[in-house]
């Protein structure tokens, strides 16, 4: 089968995570190439290790799906799929990729008349995620609600072992986010962290490159928690989500962070303000979203922190 979208960012990947493992653990036996069309996937880089076994080919910047002349040939000739599934809705680039022979062909363009299966509600749902289970439930409408399971990398996971060792009850803390608008104020974070190890847990704080200026002030309000990608011989996505596996819950902004703890199959709390979680939320197996809005305001730092320890609670239970 064949996956088509234009391209793929790092937080595009990521969101993408879970269509992939719910498409695996639907056609166990299929051979899955995942093609971008117009542009680079991170699926063949910075992620490429964690769709291992997920996708068989990655076809990266194709080239496929942009020019009108396309329109008259096949654009892959030696190839033929048994299914088609076309993530986007651009008109021209859908008609182009018919050409390909298949077997069923699922797209949403054009109000889905080209495609083989239609929902019954046509409306575009907010969120990425969901117009890709759209496509999936339409693809496979009998399909297990369970996900395959990401790969594991021996190194990564030893790795994981030595920063977050066996034993402590982990409660992870991810503070940054793309932009500081996103952002549930520091200090509050350490607030929370502090409360959760007077309750015996261990509060993990997760820092990226762009959050170096605050490893300081977390050692110095809360001198309790571990800082595991600072120790770590080699940061990386599928690091984060290793160490998310020994967590007992997490806590993050709407971020990238955000995401791969997601991808690690725990409880997530997402904090919302600026940004409409009906768009952005990550699609964790048990989510719980906490929004400014709910409190009076779009601010970030209208969320209380009594909130957000009362979803941590719900989540440890």
């Amino acid at each position: 089968m064949l996956v088509y979208v234009g391209l793929d960012a790092v937080g595009d990947g990521l969101i993408k995570l879970p269509f992939l493992r719910s498409l695996r653990a639907a056609f166990p036996q299929a051979r899955i190439t995942w093609m971008a069309g117009k542009g680079h996937t991170v699926f063949a880089g910075i992620l490429a290790p964690l769709v291992a076994g997920l996708v068989d080919e990655v076809l990266d910047d194709a080239g496929i799906g942009s020019r009108v002349s396309e329109l008259f040939a096949n654009p892959l000739p030696s190839r033929r799929f048994d299914l088609i599934i076309d993530t986007q809705r651009r008109l021209l680039t859908t008609l182009i990729l018919r050409r390909i022979r298949h077997g069923r062909f699922i797209s949403a363009a054009a109000g889905f008349r080209l495609s083989a299966a239609r929902p019954a509600d046509h409306r575009r749902p907010a969120s990425l995620a969901k117009q890709m289970t759209v496509l999936l439930d339409l693809a496979a409408p009998h399909r297990p609600r369970d996900m395959a399971p990401l790969p594991h990398d021996a190194g990564v996971e030893a790795e994981a072992d030595r920063l977050l060792p066996a034993g402590p009850c982990y409660v992870g803390l991810a503070p940054g986010a793309g932009g500081k608008h996103k952002c549930w104020p520091l200090e509050r974070f350490c607030e929370l962290g502090n409360t959760l190890a007077r309750r015996g847990m261990t509060p993990v704080v997760l820092l990226g490159p762009a959050e170096a200026d605050w490893i300081e002030p977390v050692r110095r309000l809360l001198p309790g928690a571990l800082l595991p990608l600072q120790e770590a011989a080699a940061p990386s996505p599928m690091l984060t989500i290793a160490l998310a596996r020994r967590m007992a819950c997490a806590l993050a902004n709407d971020s990238g962070t955000g995401h791969m703890l997601a991808c690690g199959d725990i409880p997530l709390v997402s904090l919302f303000g600026p940004t409409p979680p009906e768009k952005f939320a990550p699609n964790a197996q048990r989510l719980t979203v906490v929004r400014a809005q709910d409190y009076g305001g779009s601010d970030m730092a209208t969320i209380p922190v009594a909130a957000v320890e009362r979803a941590i609670t719900e989540c440890l239970l």
